[in-house]
């Protein structure tokens, strides 16, 4: 009946034509509306009496467009918006790190600065260059460089005697724990303990000094920060891809799997395998 196939073609006008979703569709409301007209010619009306009766109760032209170009822009909407929000959550993630990478290089560099400011490099000398003793006014230099490095949770100086070993094979080793620092700094404002790092300096070979230290490791926040937010964004495009993946009429268990496991490259993966291609799981 050309009427009731120029009635669905017009209510989804404006959805896309190629969707195989939109095809079967209109082939289920073409359905509906040819058993509402052989029931309505069944009950004594003329077929053309029952066409239009059918439209008019199926809800009429411009009511049913309106109804169904919403319910499709909906589903495109809120698709973009989750793609859009997995993708501002990656870059936002991504940044961070960057930031947190950048901040904790800072401080690593800033402490080796405090190092070489205290015993010396080969070409700069230090608080401590040629001293065999630490005084006071030394220990007040110290004490004004270390002044807000709140990284630095403490820090010791020891002579170099008392805590470096050569072996008979010539390797070096260091032993802290057998002898008591000439100096010693603690910083009790940064009292994070489970993520420190310890921290050791010898910059000249020639060197009375042994600086040791521990430090706030920014870079210990980078794992949780990526996990919490490369997961969610993890999760949002795999809810995009599997949207897209119904869409298509091509969704199935595996694919979610694939989408889950590989992300942008399982959706690649999705894009490239023939659209004819149906694995033998069935549609979700």
């Amino acid at each position: 009946m050309k009427q009731i196939d120029a009635f669905v073609d017009s209510v989804y006008l404006n959805v896309g034509e190629n969707l195989k979703e939109v095809q079967e569709l209109k082939a289920e409301m073409k359905g509906h509306l040819l058993e509402a007209v052989h029931e309505l010619k069944s009950e004594g009306k003329s077929e053309q009496e029952a066409i239009e009766l059918a439209i008019e109760r199926f809800g009429g032209e411009k009511e049913m467009r309106s109804i169904v170009s919403q319910l499709f822009q909906v589903q495109k909407i809120f698709a973009k918006r989750v793609l859009h929000i997995a993708l501002s959550i990656f870059v936002l993630t991504s940044i961070v790190c960057g930031v947190l990478w950048a901040m904790d290089e800072a401080n690593m560099k800033e402490n080796l600065a405090v190092a070489e400011s205290i015993i010396g490099t080969e070409k700069t000398a230090g608080i401590l260059e040629g001293k065999e003793a630490i005084s006071k006014e030394a220990k007040e230099e110290i004490d004004d460089l270390l002044k807000d490095k709140n990284q630095i949770l403490n820090l010791q100086v020891y002579k170099m005697s008392d805590v470096k070993r050569v072996s008979e094979n010539g390797s070096t080793s260091y032993h802290i724990k057998e002898a008591s620092p000439a100096y010693q700094y603690e910083n009790r404002v940064s009292n994070q303990n489970w993520r420190l790092i310890d921290l050791s300096y010898e910059l000249n070979n020639n060197n009375e000094w042994y600086v040791e230290m521990k430090s706030d490791l920014i870079f210990a926040y980078i794992p949780f920060v990526s996990l919490i937010g490369f997961a969610i964004y993890a999760t949002l495009f795999t809810i995009w891809a599997t949207i897209n993946a119904y869409h298509h009429k091509r969704l199935n268990t595996g694919w979610i799997i694939v989408f889950a496991i590989f992300n942008v490259l399982g959706y690649i993966a999705y894009l490239f395998i023939p659209k004819w291609y149906r694995p033998k799981q069935g549609l979700i």
